[in-house]
């Protein structure tokens, strides 16, 4: 039940659930130590006065600090669901009731409130848009052209946005600047190696509460998600095999030490599918035709096409939910495979998404990134732009300070030497 409240609009499911989110966003808080220096700064810059921003993402603890942080910076923010299944509605409710940021977003809203939710984000007639898989961005330019005027730019999360972005940019309708969060390497090398790796396991696990030694898992996809969730997955013991479509990321597959094989072989032999890919239908009606009985098929990739479960449920006599987030499908040969979170996001779906520690990073980068966007404004040309390097090495050096490792500097010969074409051996 949406709760209504008289201070500011929002949808939540309940506001008395507030508390809990605090003390849930306040654990959080501890390990983030990076965004809580950003937050110190903004407070006193004020950077985002007098700007409107509105957040698409997963509604969770870690995106309560960057909310906190952004409003501490003065920012009119406003923060919806990036996915249906991702928002802890406790924290929703703690937003508006103790810090009174209007938030939309419910744990299992249907499409149709999400479609709702993106447009009353809009309604809010953003300047800077912080997106988790680009659906604010592209709702914007294809319904809202009028609004267009009042954007500075843009950042984005994932790489399902940057996608997105890259091909909105080629049909020529990307007419601001976006920031490529995504590809900053105090994200992806952290936040999707060792995020979703430990995320999508634990989202596996608190699922089913099955035991991955031993167990055949395949997963689809080697990008730093795919990485990270094949590096894990093995760490407990299991047996994993990589699909790829990529040859290069094959041949590293394959010099990890895992086993590359095409899906339709590994469909054969799989106990546990997760894909991780960004791309659609990469577990389909061929593949469900030779799996084995029981075999568990997920999804940590953005958006819930990556397992086509249209084809499946066209086969299926029985669909039962046997677990929370654990639904059994039983096909007309009497086989039975088992999907995790609806197709979505497990990590999310099934457990709390990305570890707080790893967060402050990505984070920390959409902060700096959304102030890097007003610094620069009408200096940067519409398109996809990286977080300037001396901000990724500075986010660095702040994790690094908070994690108490100390490192080398370089001496004025060496400086020397790397700036020098005249020494040689």
């Amino acid at each position: 039940m949406t709760a209504t409240s008289p201070r500011l609009k929002h949808e939540v499911k309940d506001l008395a659930l507030a508390p809990l989110g605090r003390q849930r966003i306040e654990w959080a808080g501890r390990e983030m130590p990076v965004l809580r220096q950003i937050r110190d700064r903004f407070a006193q810059e004020k950077p985002f006065a007098g700007i409107r921003l509105v957040a698409c993402c997963h509604v969770t603890t870690e995106t309560a600090n960057l909310a906190i942080t952004l409003k501490a910076g003065g920012a009119d923010a406003l923060l919806i669901a990036s996915n249906p299944l991702s928002t802890q509605d406790d924290v929703a409710a703690c937003l508006v009731s103790d810090y009174e940021i209007p938030v939309f977003a419910i744990k299992g809203e249907d499409t149709e409130t999400y479609n709702r939710h993106v447009q009353i984000a809009l309604d809010h007639r953003p300047n800077i848009i912080i997106d988790d898989g680009c659906d604010v961005v592209a709702t914007l330019v294809q319904q809202r052209q009028h609004q267009l005027a009042d954007i500075i730019g843009t950042t984005e999360e994932t790489t399902t946005g940057i996608l997105r972005l890259r091909a909105m940019f080629k049909d020529g309708v990307l007419t601001f600047p976006a920031i490529n969060v995504n590809d900053a390497d105090t994200k992806h090398l952290f936040d999707n190696r060792y995020g979703t790796g430990q995320s999508t396991i634990d989202g596996i696990i608190r699922a089913t509460n099955i035991l991955l030694a031993g167990k055949t898992v395949v997963v689809a996809g080697y990008g730093w998600c795919g990485k990270g969730t094949a590096m894990r997955a093995r760490g407990l013991g299991a047996n994993v095999i990589v699909t790829e479509v990529d040859p290069v990321k094959a041949i590293e597959a394959a010099m990890d030490g895992f086993r590359v094989l095409p899906m339709v072989e590994a469909a054969t032999v799989g106990d546990l599918f997760i894909t991780v890919t960004g791309n659609k239908h990469v577990i389909r009606d061929e593949h469900f035709d030779v799996m084995k009985d029981g075999a568990i098929v997920c999804n940590s990739g953005h958006f819930d096409i990556e397992i086509d479960l249209k084809a499946l449920a066209a086969k299926t006599q029985e669909i039962k939910t046997v677990r929370p987030f654990t639904q059994e499908y039983r096909l007309g040969n009497g086989k039975s495979i088992v999907v995790l979170g609806e197709g979505r996001l497990i990590n999310l779906a099934a457990a709390e998404g990305h570890p707080s520690a790893v967060m402050d990073m990505s984070f920390a980068n959409q902060a700096l990134g959304c102030k890097y966007l007003i610094e620069n404004q009408g200096k940067l040309q519409p398109g996809i732009h990286p977080i300037p390097a001396e901000v990724d090495r500075e986010i660095a050096y702040l994790k690094l300070q908070a994690m108490g490792i100390k490192i080398d500097v370089l001496t004025p010969e060496q400086i020397e030497y790397i700036n020098s074409w005249t020494s040689g051996t």
